[in-house]
């Protein structure tokens, strides 16, 4: 049950609360060497440094970027969020800056050509950054015509992701999904409804200085403007929020757990939905999170202490099938599988996946997909809901699985995202399941389906 990078974790690189959002000029580290932008060459060597190595495309671009900072610890907050922005800039559009900057363009050349283009820098600017050559260069690139693309190449997508994307929406959708995909997120908080209320959360926020307002969606949702650090923020450190996007916030939601039940988060990670699924319990039942990875439910320990939570319990387990999943075949009366998956619906928080995923990926996460949920099925007692999500666009990880196991599994009936979503005030159109695209919603992109077990006679 590996799973892909989830939205709403705490990360690096710029686009959490651990980061935040620079201004356009990071602060000078070399004194005398100063371009017109405010950024100094060693700044610029260093954003260099770290994109190159993001292309190898080896490892996902915040842990490389997260290497690069504890690397280099002389970087202040605002150069780690200079380079960070300038990275995934760069990520974002990267088909669109080949075509301007030339298919074989160096790392240094396509941070050029994003500040040229990208972020419309004027030549002013790259004084002190650049040779006269370069220079002449950046010029031709500034007035460059990308030329006649595909749409592949328009939408900044790799061919084989445009071609499946294209068998689930005309051109108009996906041209307006890619826009979508290619805005940085926004930073949502969830207001943990155990310590605190959200008007009481955001009016403290306001008070200090943070720019807040209530989320569209979920009810415990807060929407930043911006970017703050807030690691050492009060409210952060008492456990009245954490950082989680509103679309995220909607899964726990579609779960309604209630207090005194036995329920499983199959695929908890470092625990996100956990944490949300225990406060609308009250911190009562049993909610065990299970998981393949020792560190990711090591990084849960704590965030359960500090969200008042004494009804969960981590699970590390070898796989799907581990005898520690057994024992409460038919004992749940909740489950919730938030699959393993490629996280092709958090491209804008994680732009390298879509240079990083690949047709043989979803393959093996299609196999993935079906065995964990047929697994996670077995521990729903009759009655008991069942709901399988994924933070994935594609079909194949969505709606196919669901149907495939439906079909397998006559014991389950399908309900009614929607109605469920109603029931609780949320208001979004979504339909039998949940479906939240970027340029829809504003929020990652999701999918969720709802299945209850049929009662035994």
């Amino acid at each position: 049950m590996t799973k892909t990078s989830k939205p709403g974790r705490p990360r690096t690189a710029g686009r959490t609360a651990t980061t935040g959002r620079t201004d356009r000029a990071a602060r000078p580290q070399e004194a005398g060497a100063v371009t017109g932008a405010g950024i100094s060459r060693q700044l610029f060597i260093q954003a260099t440094q770290a994109l190159g190595a993001v292309l190898a495309f080896e490892y996902p671009a915040d842990a490389v970027l997260s290497r690069h900072f504890r690397d280099n610890r002389e970087l202040g907050h605002r150069d780690r969020g200079f380079i960070a922005e300038a990275v995934y800039g760069v990520l974002r559009r990267l088909r669109w800056l080949r075509r301007l900057a030339g298919a074989e363009a160096t790392p240094r050349m396509l941070l050029l050509a994003w500040f040229a283009r990208g972020e419309g820098w004027p030549m002013r600017n790259f004084e002190g950054l650049v040779s006269a050559t370069e220079s002449d260069w950046l010029a031709s690139v500034k007035a460059a015509d990308a030329g006649e693309m595909s749409l592949a190449e328009r939408v900044d997508l790799p061919d084989w992701l445009a071609e499946r994307l294209l068998q689930q929406m005309d051109e108009a959708e996906l041209v307006a999904l890619a826009h979508g995909l290619n805005r940085p997120a926004p930073l949502d908080l969830r207001v943990n409804l155990l310590k605190a209320d959200r008007d009481a959360v955001l009016a403290q926020l306001q008070a200090g200085g943070v720019a807040a307002e209530p989320g569209r969606l979920s009810p415990q949702a807060i929407r930043l403007a911006a970017k703050p650090a807030l690691q050492k923020h009060p409210l952060f450190l008492d456990g009245s929020f954490e950082v989680q996007d509103e679309g995220s916030q909607l899964l726990g939601l579609l779960v309604q757990p209630r207090r005194g039940e036995l329920v499983v988060d199959f695929c908890a990670g470092a625990g996100g939905k956990t944490l949300q699924l225990g406060a609308l319990m009250r911190s009562t039942g049993r909610l065990y999170a299970f998981d393949v990875s020792d560190k990711r439910l090591a990084k849960l320990k704590p965030r359960m202490a500090r969200a008042g939570l004494s009804n969960v319990h981590p699970v590390l387990i070898a796989h799907e099938a581990d005898a520690k999943v057994k024992r409460l075949a038919g004992k749940a009366d909740r489950v919730l599988v938030d699959a393993p998956c490629t996280g092709l619906g958090t491209l804008r928080r994680n732009p390298d996946l879509k240079w990083r995923q690949s047709p043989a990926a979803v393959e093996e996460m299609v196999a993935k997909q079906g065995a964990i949920l047929a697994a996670a099925a077995r521990l729903v007692r009759p009655g008991g809901r069942l709901v399988y999500a994924t933070c994935s666009l594609l079909a194949e990880e969505n709606d196919a699985i669901v149907d495939a196991f439906l079909a397998a599994h006559p014991g389950f009936a399908q309900l009614s995202a929607q109605d469920i979503l109603d029931k609780q005030g949320v208001v979004v159109a979504t339909g039998e399941r949940l479906r939240l695209m970027p340029h829809v919603h504003d929020t990652d992109g999701f999918f969720a389906a709802v299945m209850e077990r049929r009662a035994e006679a």
